[in-house]
């Protein structure tokens, strides 16, 4: 009985198939573009970001650090900027500044992936689901023609549509999962130069705040010293 059911919906032909995979190259495709949208409007050049950010900092120059961050389209730059209001804090406290900024970012950056993701994986097998249904078409209509030359003729038609659906299938997925790739290769490359600046900066704030601790050691003592010698001078008198 339940074999019947399956056969009269599988009877209705893998048009709905193929139509089901056109659509979904549609959505793949928008989320392709809009990624390579986004990541071209937020880039910019890195490596000169950090050498002029480290310059400023070394400077005490946090405004020209702020304005610099501000005007630069790269993500690397927006995500530093949301972090270094914490450069007061010390080494420590950017750095876990710079992580949370990044967590917070990381919606942005992997927006899509989901979609390009899920039609790589399974894009394919909807198309081998459209070419089983038009295989089960076929043998059905060898069934009825009773093996008829016609018959036969219209078999082979409909075994050679049954296969375009598989085909149909890999060309949605293989684009997805080339985009999925690069995606997550450009995704790395900005974790890459976060961690990267970060660490530039994180050792400027480190050497200053050993500088800081060694320049005050000695007034601490000049002062003690002055301070025993008034208070000797005071029982003195």
């Amino acid at each position: 009985m339940l074999v019947h059911r399956l056969l009269r919906v599988a009877l209705l032909g893998s048009e709905w198939v193929m139509w089901l995979l056109l659509g979904l190259s549609i959505f793949s495709i928008a989320a392709m573009v809009e990624r390579l949208v986004y990541f071209r409007r937020n880039s910019g050049d890195v490596d000169e970001l950090s050498d002029r950010l480290a310059s400023l900092l070394d400077s005490d120059d946090l405004d020209g650090a702020e304005k610099l961050l501000a005007h630069s389209n790269a993500i690397e730059a927006q995500i530093l900027l949301g972090a270094l209001y914490w450069v007061k804090g010390g080494a420590e406290a950017f750095v876990d500044a710079v992580e949370s900024q990044l967590g917070k970012r990381k919606k942005d950056l992997e927006r899509g992936m989901s979609l390009l993701g899920t039609l790589g994986s399974n894009a394919p097998f909807i198309g081998l689901f459209g070419t089983v249904i038009g295989v089960i078409n076929a043998f059905h209509q060898l069934g009825a023609g009773a093996g008829s030359k016609s018959s036969m003729d219209n078999v082979m038609a409909m075994i050679g549509e049954a296969l375009v659906a598989t085909g149909f299938g890999l060309f949605v997925a293989i684009p997805a999962v080339i985009a999925y790739n690069l995606v997550q290769k450009r995704i790395g490359e900005i974790e890459g130069n976060v961690a990267s600046v970060t660490k530039q900066v994180s050792a400027i704030l480190k050497a200053k705040e050993h500088e800081l601790k060694r320049g005050r050691h000695p007034r601490a003592l000049a002062n003690g010293a002055h301070l025993h010698t008034v208070t000797v001078a005071a029982d003195a008198e």
